[in-house]
């Protein structure tokens, strides 16, 4: 009985070591520079789609301001995206 549970610590031990992730090749302080950026942008366009649907309900009504609002979503919704991908590239490099 004893011989058995050895091997499956071994065992264990074995997968954890192969399924271990290896050294880390991205550079923290670019990755996290990118990721303050991120936030950054996420932050202004935030701001700048609640001011300008504010604006143009006020001024415009309801339909544009929510035409405004869809608008600047897809906008910010590109922004991130862009952003995403350059942390991605950022976190991957090795410089």
């Amino acid at each position: 009985m004893r011989p058995l549970r050895i091997r499956q610590a071994l065992a264990a031990v074995a997968a954890a070591v192969i399924l271990a992730p290896g050294p880390v090749l991205g550079d923290p302080i670019g990755t996290v520079e990118q990721s303050g950026k991120t936030a950054g942008h996420a932050v202004r366009d935030g701001a700048e789609t609640a001011g300008r649907t504010t604006r143009d309900f006020f001024v415009h009504g309801p339909h544009t301001a929510k035409r405004t609002w869809k608008r600047n979503a897809e906008r910010t919704k590109s922004d991130a995206r862009t952003d995403s991908a350059r942390v991605k590239r950022e976190a991957q490099t090795e410089d």
